[in-house]
């Protein structure tokens, strides 16, 4: 009974997660969306290849249309484009093979074997990509199948050509949509959870009872957060590619601008990251040392201010509009000149433990590395 209960419940979760991922398709434009729209695109050029397939073609080689007609069918135009030009080409490469073989040394196990050395040898070729594999199927269907005859091997052209054009034409006729906005929030909202995280490390350095629940929670937030960066430059990176070959327009336009604006922001974000984690964990540890609260009283406030000037500087690198240089500049120098004055003033007294004067100096360098890495990165973002 136990066994069955848990079944029910992971059928039940199942149907509930996959309804969840239908209403946000319904819901607005985005990931589902396009998903949904890809998976019933392909339905429709698949059964339209196979319905032409038959019908003209004779049922051994109907097949191979609407498999075509899904490789046809990829998350962007160019990708598409791509990958039914590579099959096509595999697919002479297989066929020719197969024909070549059939006529100069009949059908055998050893020339068999020859068509699977050469095909797999062919398939290598760097510019077939993924579809490398597909000489020897091809190959192998037109040998065994056709025995290697020209009408046979004519029959899969077509077939192969009519998998292709309803594939293309599918996509065609309903592009992929632009999400340039998305993308461009996505890493507004990446900088903005930043900005954030650095304002509440200010907060914690300058409570008299800071949460140490918060400092951890934090240091998980950094993990996640540096997987979200990878997250928004794979999908960045996806609508670079979607912009190429695709017929539709980014909502707003700007997009040759935006996108690599985007992914230059996303690398300055990753090499900050590593500095903020630094930093939350030395905080952490020093609270849990109890050396936070030895801290000398006006390093504090001071130190803080860093951090608040560093979140503004970075809430200004990744919003969604261009960067301006001047103002940019101005607020990373802002920063710089923070720091540099409790870089001075705030040296630890002299009898100061050395646990307070190594929590100081730890505290001090991730902060001038982080500002050392933007300063170099945002160029490159406003450049862009």
């Amino acid at each position: 009974m136990p066994r069955q209960v848990d079944a029910t419940q992971k059928v039940w979760s199942a149907v509930t997660e996959r309804a969840g991922y239908l209403r946000r398709a319904a819901r607005g434009a985005g990931t589902e969306r396009d998903e949904v729209l890809l998976a019933a695109k392909t339905v429709i050029a698949a059964m339209a290849a196979w319905v032409l397939a038959r019908y003209l073609l004779p049922s051994s080689v109907s097949t191979f249309a609407p498999f075509t007609a899904l490789v046809a069918l990829q998350a962007t135009v160019y990708r598409s484009v791509r990958d039914c030009l590579q099959y096509i080409l595999a697919m002479a490469a297989g066929a020719t093979l197969a024909a070549s073989l059939a006529a100069s040394a009949g059908i055998h196990g050893w020339t068999f074997g020859i068509l699977t050395l050469i095909a797999l040898c062919v398939g290598k070729v760097r510019r077939l990509g993924q579809q490398g594999t597909q000489v020897a199927i091809v190959g192998f269907f037109a040998f065994s199948s056709g025995q290697g005859r020209i009408d046979y091997i004519g029959h899969l052209v077509a077939a192969v050509g009519i998998g292709a054009l309803c594939g293309l034409a599918v996509h065609l006729v309903l592009a992929p949509a632009r999400h340039t906005h998305h993308r461009q929030q996505a890493v507004t909202d990446l900088y903005t959870a930043m900005a954030q995280r650095l304002k509440d490390l200010a907060d914690t350095l300058e409570a008299s009872d800071p949460d140490r629940d918060h400092l951890r929670q934090w240091r998980r937030d950094w993990h996640g957060l540096s997987a979200e960066c990878e997250r928004i430059r794979h999908a960045i990176d996806t609508e670079i590619e979607n912009g190429r070959m695709n017929p539709r327009q980014s909502v707003g336009g700007g997009a040759g601008e935006a996108l690599p604006r985007a992914r230059e922001a996303i690398t300055v974000a990753e090499r900050g990251m590593d500095h903020l984690r630094s930093m939350t964990r030395t905080l952490d540890y020093a609270l849990d040392s109890g050396e936070l609260g030895n801290l000398p009283a006006p390093f504090r406030p001071r130190f803080s201010a860093v951090l608040r000037a560093v979140a503004t500087a970075m809430e200004e690198i990744g919003q969604a509009s261009r960067t301006d240089p001047d103002l940019l500049d101005a607020k990373i120098d802002e920063a710089a000149a923070e720091l540099e004055r409790v870089q001075q003033q705030e040296l630890p007294a002299s009898d100061a433990s050395p646990a307070v004067h190594a929590l100081q100096g730890t505290l001090l360098t991730d902060a001038g590395r982080l500002l050392a890495d933007l300063r170099p990165g945002w160029p490159s973002v406003a450049r862009t």
